[in-house]
């Protein structure tokens, strides 16, 4: 598979989260003070997902983000404004290019986030190390880490994230607007049995997502079960074991995206993937970058997979024609 510059970007987000997974330290009893805060401000303090304390600014006004899905939350959050700077990878909304970059978030560039005078700094657990968060809290500048790893995770870190960023209004709607799609793709999909997928991380080599990811989750509320049993979270799978599970369904990804039927095409023509029942009888779905990412715009994708894998749980609902009785014989 030919490695263009786009995927080699996406296949940075998919396949190093196992390799970035490394613990962070334990909880701070006594956080230094942020850089930014003047004499006498008084400072709030959070607990974040990693149970640290953290000590910042109310309604933090300079916001540095080290995840893609971070940007994407702060955007959601209508604080985007706030935004100084992103890394090299947050791509999305648009407005996002146009931040100050401060690098990768394996190895973000320090002295650029120093520059940009953070009142606050977003990080993840999966996708950022934890001598990058140790550096910035020696600088003097708090780091709020998040960890979701379901996607009623992410809807109680968007929530929480509101609150530490000084919209606490913005992020009980917004998270209480993606519980009602839950909701109701919930009821939508209630009584269907589960599609057995093969989640396509990447092909060269085989890598999908093990059980207990976010991604996981998000294939079950998409009414879809994973076939990868394995432990690790973005375990390598050999074309055998894909072969003896046999999925109803492949989906894809991220990475492939720019190129899905060329992808598709590709795999009709490779040693044991044309054996699949799925290749055979082309059932595939593909699906936007937006899954892969603990934000909002998630439940986008969500349930577009679950469109693509139970298009009769969509279809319009029919209604009794003008002039007939409906069912119960009621008036």
């Amino acid at each position: 598979m030919k490695m263009t510059h786009k995927r080699a970007r996406a296949v940075a987000g998919w396949v190093l989260l196992a390799a970035l997974a490394a613990p962070q330290s334990g909880a701070q009893a006594a956080p230094p003070a942020p850089a930014s805060a003047k004499t006498g401000e008084t400072l709030v303090e959070y607990h974040d997902d990693l149970g640290r304390l953290v000590r910042l600014r109310a309604a933090p006004q300079r916001i540095v983000s080290l995840a893609p899905s971070l940007t994407e939350t702060v955007f959601a959050l209508e604080l985007g404004e706030r935004l100084a700077g992103v890394t090299d990878y947050c791509d999305y909304p648009p407005e996002a290019q146009t931040r100050a970059r401060v690098g990768g978030p394996i190895n973000p560039n320090l002295e650029q986030i120093v520059s940009l005078h953070p009142d606050v700094v977003l990080a993840t657990r999966v996708l950022n190390r934890a001598d990058t968060v140790e550096a910035l809290d020696r600088l003097g500048i708090p780091v709020y880490t998040t960890d979701p790893r379901t996607v009623e995770d992410v809807v109680a870190s968007t929530r929480r994230l509101g609150e530490v960023l000084g919209a606490k209004s913005n992020g009980e709607s917004l998270a209480a607007a993606m519980d009602r799609r839950l909701v109701d793709l919930a009821h939508r999909l209630a009584g269907r049995a589960p599609r057995r997928v093969f989640f396509v991380v990447w092909l060269d080599p085989i890598i999908s997502t093990g059980q207990h990811t976010f991604l996981a989750d998000a294939l079950r509320r998409a009414g879809a079960e994973s076939v990868v049993t394995a432990g690790q979270d973005w375990p390598q799978i050999n074309i055998e074991e894909v072969l003896r599970q046999n999925p109803d369904f492949l989906v894809f990804a991220g990475a492939h995206q720019d190129d899905p039927q060329g992808t598709i095409s590709s795999l009709r023509k490779r040693p044991g993937w044309s054996s699949l029942d799925a290749v055979r009888e082309g059932h595939f779905a593909v699906v936007s970058d937006a899954l892969d990412r603990p934000a909002p715009r998630m439940l986008d994708a969500i349930e577009d997979l679950a469109r693509q894998l139970h298009p009769d749980a969509f279809a319009p609902r029919k209604t009794p024609q003008s002039g007939t009785v409906p069912r119960s014989g009621r008036l």
